[in-house]
């Protein structure tokens, strides 16, 4: 790798170029999001979350994260979101990679993040640098004329609106919070309002819930339900399904979970799409307090962490639990305690078993026997990609 080599901040007279390198990654970009491009990437250059790696004055990397907020058993965390990571072609292979992301890293701590989560491309890089798969973003699809009668007549729906983003967010953020969710992301109330405001988005309202879908070819496509009752569940299904008369088909951004499952009189069709995203822990104290937890179950445990690309998380921990909170103390442990890396870590948080992180060899040594049930929350699970 060349010593002319540099982690830079990207600015605005350098976006040209990041766009040809994006091009190169991902093919040319529709000369209709061009501009919405450039208008999301000032704002990402002005809050210094847009970054690269140049040549000399050359670009030749470049990645950017979002300042969202995700739900973890019922209680959201900052999260840094990467995206748009692009390495130009003849550099690949050289290590460039690795030099643009443990920058990004390291702003991300730099802002306070405590969590950062992508979709990979590759797991190869993002696993070498300690993410690990934290859950899914799930699409799946149903017979519209089945969601059409469901029902829930009783129930008043309106159209909303922009002016409607401030009551879809605290909607979203009361039913995560009573389901104790994993995964959804809150998205800032500008993007919220931008999304509510696109006319190809149809978007109704229910006193305790909200729905907003689109079409999708000649389909129909949910891109969030949330609902406070089934009868609300019903009569925004119904909603969405009242177009079965053109759309035989309606594609749904769910969870796993969702209680449309056992709703609806047939099963979703074996088409489901699944696309996992990875995750990783940026500062372990603050990721672990900012968490939910299973509320009727208290854990005492030492952890002993090796994370190398982030050493603040390095040394051993103490871990307590009780009544939906969790601590995570600086220790002197001593005896067989939990060991595990950056990736171990990120699996754990997100809920996976002890018992499958010991036979990936993410994790040694004794475990505390409640581990598994305190961080056990509903499939994690994503609607939408970044």
């Amino acid at each position: 790798m060349s010593d002319a080599l540099r982690f830079v901040d990207i600015t605005e007279d350098q976006l040209d170029a990041v766009m040809r390198v994006r091009a190169r990654s991902f093919g040319v970009m529709a000369a209709g999001d061009r501009e919405q491009w450039l208008k999301d990437a000032r704002v990402f250059i002005q809050d210094g979350r847009y970054v690269g790696v140049a040549d000399g004055d050359e670009v030749v990397a470049a990645a950017r994260f979002w300042d969202f907020e995700q739900w973890w058993s019922g209680r959201p965390v900052r999260m840094a979101g990467v995206a748009g990571v692009v390495v130009a072609p003849e550099y690949r292979g050289r290590g460039v990679g690795s030099k643009l992301m443990r920058g990004v890293l390291q702003r991300a701590v730099d802002k306070g993040f405590p969590l950062t989560g992508l979709y990979p491309a590759t797991t190869v890089i993002y696993r070498h640098l300690g993410y690990e798969f934290g859950g899914g973003r799930y699409r799946f699809s149903f017979p519209a004329a089945d969601l059409r009668s469901l029902g829930g007549k009783e129930v008043a729906v309106r159209r909303a609106g922009p002016d409607d983003a401030e009551r879809f967010l605290e909607l979203a953020g009361q039913s995560h919070t009573r389901r104790r969710t994993s995964g959804p992301l809150v998205w800032p109330i500008k993007e919220v309002k931008e999304w509510l405001a696109d006319e190809e988005n149809f978007a109704y309202l229910a006193e305790d819930g909200f729905v907003v879908y689109n079409w999708s070819g000649s389909d129909l496509c949910v891109d969030e339900l949330v609902a406070g009752s089934d009868a609300t569940a019903r009569a925004l299904w119904a909603t969405v399904g009242s177009g079965s008369s053109i759309a035989s088909t309606v594609q749904a951004y769910i969870s796993p979970d969702d209680p449309l499952h056992l709703l609806v009189e047939h099963e979703a069709y074996k088409d489901v799409q699944h696309q996992r995203w990875m995750l990783r822990l940026l500062d372990a104290p603050a990721a672990i307090a900012a968490r939910g937890f299973a509320p009727d179950v208290a854990v005492e445990a030492d952890l002993r962490i090796d994370d190398p690309d982030v050493p603040a998380n390095t040394g051993d921990w103490h871990l307590s639990v009780a009544d939906g909170v969790g601590r995570l103390t600086p220790t002197e442990a001593s005896g067989d305690v939990l060991q595990l890396g950056p990736r171990g870590l990120a699996a754990l948080y997100a809920g996976t078993p002890v018992a499958t992180l010991q036979g990936a060899g993410l994790v040694s040594g004794r475990p505390a026997a409640e581990l598994d049930t305190v961080f056990a929350s509903a499939t994690p699970y994503m609607l939408d990609y970044f």
